[in-house]
């Protein structure tokens, strides 16, 4: 299995929590659970390692595929329709890191 995490910097001034949990997140599973996406998981960043200091990221995403190929499927088949919706919600881009899952 293989793991896209997406992180939302905690630089970003605007982020829709709304729209990215009612809007965003299902069109992305609309459009690639075709593809082989297998499921989404968001968490909010709250602190730092030290409770009281700035979490890093404010939002990840983690996106699970079967495989490398099905991501490549998946960004073949609406990835620019899913990358233009960004800033509906948000004024920064995302980090992206593809890991395979180990455990």
């Amino acid at each position: 299995m293989i793991r896209a995490l997406v992180l939302y910097s905690s630089s970003a001034t605007r982020f829709d929590m709304d729209y990215y949990l009612s809007k965003h997140i299902p069109m992305v599973e609309e459009l690639w659970k075709p593809h082989g996406l297998i499921g989404v998981s968001v968490s909010r960043g709250i602190s730092g390692l030290m409770p009281g200091t700035q979490a890093t990221y404010v939002v990840a995403g983690m996106l699970t595929f079967e495989s490398q190929e099905a991501l490549g499927k998946c960004i073949s088949n609406g990835g620019g329709q899913i990358l233009g919706d960004i800033p509906n919600f948000t004024d920064v881009q995302p980090d992206v890191q593809v890991c395979e899952v180990v455990l």
